[in-house]
């Protein structure tokens, strides 16, 4: 699908707000100690993922950034401009308590509701920043759904509370995966051409994604078999890794040419 094609606004938004109602679960009642449980995200704890998301979806709807008195930039898990921006709200929410924390968070997710609901089709398909480059909003929505689903497994897994990885918000976010496989089995990983890699999810989510080397990489329906390597793992382990996170390799299976494998394994991350 082209970047710039038109997307059906309604599915995408409902599948937005139900990650955010999803949020807004996990987060209901939860004691204030678990609040400031450390994430795997470095130098944020619970409070501080929703206060990024806050942030995201603050900005969105139209508000400035706060000032923090703080040089975000010189922290040293702030990498970009884009980290430094994420910082802004983390830092300036970091002493709030998490009753209030939850509030705002409901607050501004209500704006970017109806936001979302009022918005034209035509606004929807219109060209727009993403932080995967120039696109459409459409795009940048998509965008959102992976990232709010991705932080959402975050604080699960700080909490040890697991959930929502099945159903539409999931199968969004697997979707962005899906669409950066080429580049990271091409660009990142340097398969050679000729290539077929093979990702085979065993569950929550089951699938079986291939990935052609032919000039470029290229997700593709078929392919000759078998694969020249094939990666077998959850689609837990595999959303974590290729979003930068750590998991356990232990439950990796590599088949085929596995020095190819490998080499595509240590090199699944394509964001942070």
């Amino acid at each position: 699908m082209s970047q710039n094609e038109s997307v059906a606004k309604g599915p995408v938004v409902a599948a937005l707000t139900g990650e955010w109602a999803s949020l807004d679960q996990l987060l209901d009642g939860l004691p204030d100690e678990q609040w400031v449980r450390p994430t795997c995200l470095p130098g944020w704890r619970v409070t501080d993922v929703v206060a990024h998301l806050i942030g995201t979806e603050s900005m969105l709807a139209g508000d400035a950034a706060p000032e923090t008195g703080v040089d975000v930039k010189t922290l040293p898990h702030v990498r970009n401009d884009i980290g430094a921006f994420n910082e802004q709200w983390v830092q300036a929410l970091r002493e709030e308590p998490p009753a209030e924390v939850l509030r705002r968070f409901r607050e501004v997710i209500a704006r970017r509701t109806e936001q979302l609901e009022e918005l034209p089709q035509s606004d929807f398909d219109a060209p727009s920043w993403t932080p995967a480059g120039q696109a459409t909003y459409a795009r940048f929505m998509r965008i959102r759904l992976y990232d709010c689903w991705m932080h959402e497994q975050d604080v699960r897994v700080a909490l040890a509370v697991p959930g929502n990885e099945v159903g539409t918000a999931a199968e969004g976010a697997l979707g962005e995966v899906t669409r950066a496989l080429g580049y990271i089995v091409g660009k990142l990983a340097g398969a050679p051409d000729g290539v077929v890699v093979r990702f085979e999810l065993t569950g929550p989510l089951e699938r079986r994604l291939t990935v052609a080397v032919d000039g470029r990489a290229k997700v593709v329906d078929e392919a000759p078999e078998p694969p020249t390597a094939t990666l077998r793992m959850t689609s837990s382990l595999f959303m974590r890794l290729t979003g930068g996170r750590k998991g356990d390799l232990a439950g990796v299976g590599l088949d085929g040419d596995t020095a190819l494998a490998r080499q595509v394994l240590d090199n699944l991350a394509f964001t942070m």
